[in-house]
């Protein structure tokens, strides 16, 4: 594996490992690196500092402050790369189906009677809320929500 320093045309800079310096060139190429933070594929190869091996143990790198805080899974930070993928769909959800916002069971079971037409809505439900919906045989989804790409 190889790691780059990597930055899009907007001059957003981020991680990326490849199993190769040639998987990174035939990604790239095809559009397939996109930028975490607003989506552009234009990303090339930044500037790299070398880590060389010392004897003695460096003391830890600080951390560098985030313009949003990470967001987090079971498992700890989402990785960019998921975060970046979150943020499409977020985007796609609001711009394809209509918010219904604390009424999305109601309004779910209403389609599903159909006493209302049939579309993509999205919005908040309790877990409870989706346990019932679920055992009266409405399928949802949740998605983690992440923030938007634009902040």
């Amino acid at each position: 594996m190889i790691h780059y320093q990597l930055r899009c045309s907007q001059a957003h800079e981020f991680d990326g490992w490849f199993k190769d310096s040639a998987a990174f060139d035939r990604q790239a190429k095809r559009g397939l690196v996109e930028c975490p933070s607003c989506g552009d594929t234009k990303v090339e190869r930044a500037l790299m500092a070398p880590a060389v091996a010392t004897r003695e143990t460096a003391p830890p790198a600080k951390p560098q402050p985030q313009a949003q805080p990470q967001p987090m899974a079971a498992a700890g930070p989402i990785p960019a790369q998921v975060v970046a993928m979150l943020q499409r769909l977020r985007s796609e959800i609001e711009k394809n189906c209509d918010y219904v916002g604390p009424a999305f069971a109601e309004e779910a079971r209403r389609m599903h009677r159909g006493e209302a037409d049939p579309h993509g809505i999205y919005g908040e439900t309790t877990p409870e809320e989706a346990e019932a919906l679920a055992e009266e045989g409405i399928e949802i989804a949740s998605i983690p929500w992440v923030p938007r790409a634009d902040g």
